[in-house]
Parts: structure tokens; sequence; C-alpha cells
């Protein structure tokens, strides 16, 4: 179907501006990112004369955005996602099961500057002694021993003037932890204890840019994700992640983090005294 260009002309303006205020770009990063001349796009969002896009031009934005060129059109009411572009709103990537991920921390520095909201698996990777690394990780690495000066470097990007952190874990986690339960058991009581004692320093060492909030597991319930500032959220699933660049999914996702550190137990002032009252099972 032909649109109407006094009607459709409107809408796609509008929905241009939709698409550009959703990737929280100005008007000069998002003519990069589409590879259109600043002029066409001024000319494009001019609210004095509405003007339709040249087809090429018009299936370029549509491509870059995600969107179908139906619903930039006012053709369609629902902003549906072409295929083409998929692989760029989400992606597949490999956990290689090692006890340090230099995938998600390179996603971390990349972040530099904004916050980092994270759910772990247990609690994060960042605080974690070599001997609970080595336990957690053994059979996926085949008993490799961890590098160390990568966990070194991981605590030096803790302690940056720039990095913000947020992470909620479940009271139950840790308590299951402290206890030598699930896939903690055999894991030496000393070796337990050294990890509450680190938890421990390092939430007073490095709050407020470090912020551990627990919430109960009977009142709320997450999978693992790590949602970097606005550009990135990845959502483990075991052996991979599913990583999200479109922004609908990565409000989503800070909504949902919002939900959990709204409905915490325990806040991050209050989680030094918490691991220091947790008690330790034996051997």
């Amino acid at each position: 179907m032909v649109p109407d260009r006094r009607i459709a002309a409107p809408a796609f303006r509008d929905r241009l501006l939709d698409v550009i205020a959703q990737r929280g770009m100005t008007q000069a990063a998002f003519a990069r990112a589409t590879g259109l001349d600043r002029s066409t796009l001024t000319q494009l969002l001019s609210d004095q004369t509405p003007r339709l896009p040249r087809a090429e031009t018009l299936v370029a934005i549509a491509t870059a955005c995600g969107v179908s060129t139906d619903w930039l059109l006012g053709l369609n009411l629902r902003e549906q996602v072409t295929q083409a572009s998929f692989g760029e709103i989400m992606q597949i990537e490999p956990h290689e099961g090692l006890p340090i991920d230099d995938r998600m921390f390179q996603w971390m520095v990349e972040t530099a500057g904004n916050k980092i909201r994270t759910v772990p698996v247990g609690f994060p990777d960042l605080l974690k002694t070599e001997a609970v690394l080595m336990h957690e990780y053994r059979h996926a690495s085949g008993d490799a021993p961890p590098r160390w000066d990568s966990v070194t470097s991981r605590l030096e990007y803790l302690q940056r003037p720039e990095t913000e952190i947020e992470a909620c874990a479940a009271v139950q986690a840790i308590e299951e932890f402290a206890a030598g339960r699930g896939v903690w058991a055999g894991l030496a009581a000393a070796d337990r204890a050294e990890q509450i004692a680190r938890i421990q320093a390092l939430s007073r060492e490095l709050y407020p840019s470090f912020r551990l909030f627990l919430f109960d597991r009977r009142d709320l319930y997450s999978v693992p994700f790590t949602v970097f500032g606005t550009a990135r959220a990845a959502v483990f699933i075991g052996g991979f992640y599913f990583v999200f660049t479109w922004t609908e999914h990565i409000r989503a996702l800070i909504r949902r983090f919002d939900q959990l550190v709204r409905g915490a137990v325990v806040q991050p002032p209050d989680i030094a005294a918490f691991f220091s009252n947790l008690k330790v099972s034996p051997d």
C-alpha cells in the first residue's frame, strides 16, 4: 500500500524522534550511526515541512534501528524488529566456564564512568578468593589454576574512582555458602571463612563505589544478569549469554534490578555487619 504523504510524513517524523529518544542518542550521533547526512536528518525532523525520506534512506534507518519500514511510515502500529538487524539487537556469546571471564570484564571496562548493575549466580566473582574460584569452576576448567593476575586487575578496577557497581544477591545463596551446602559442599571451612572476611573487608573499603544488596529468595527471584550502563545487558543462562543492545530490553532489566534493590532485606551500609554475624559451619 502506498502511504498518503500528508499522513505518513508526520507519522514518520514522530516515530523517528521516538527511536532516537529510545537510544538516548543526539541527532548528530544518530546521523553517524545510520549513515545519514546531518542536514538530511534535520530536514526529516523538521515540523515545519514534514517530508518522507527516499526509499534507500528509509531502509537504512529501519535496518539500523531494528524496526520495520511500515512502522516508521505509520502503516503498522506495532514496532516490529527487522530480521536483518536482529543480530545487532541480541547476540549469543559463549561462556568458557573458566574462573576468570575476560569477556564480562572487558564489557565492564568499556562501561567506565557508567553504573554497572549485576545479579550474579551466587555472589560477585570480583570479590572471590582464589580457593573459592578454584572450587566453583574446577569441573569446567579441569582444575586449571585461575590467573591470579587477572583477579588482581579486577580488584584494581573496583578501586578506580570512576567505577560504580551495584550487585544484588540472594541471602540464601550467602547462607548456603557459609554452611557449605549445595555447590559449596567440600569447600573447607577455613576457605569459606576467608571468603566471608574478604567480602566484609571489601564491602567497607569499596563503599559507596561498590554496593551489595541482599534480597530474600522467598519473596524475589532473578536469573543472573548484568547491565553495563545503558549500552549492553547480558543474561547468563548457563554455557552462554544472551547479550542485548536494544534500549527497551536494557530498560526492562534495569527496572527488574531496581525491584530487587527496593526489596533488599540487607542494604549496603549493613553488609559488613551481616557478614560479621554470619556463622561458618565446620567441615
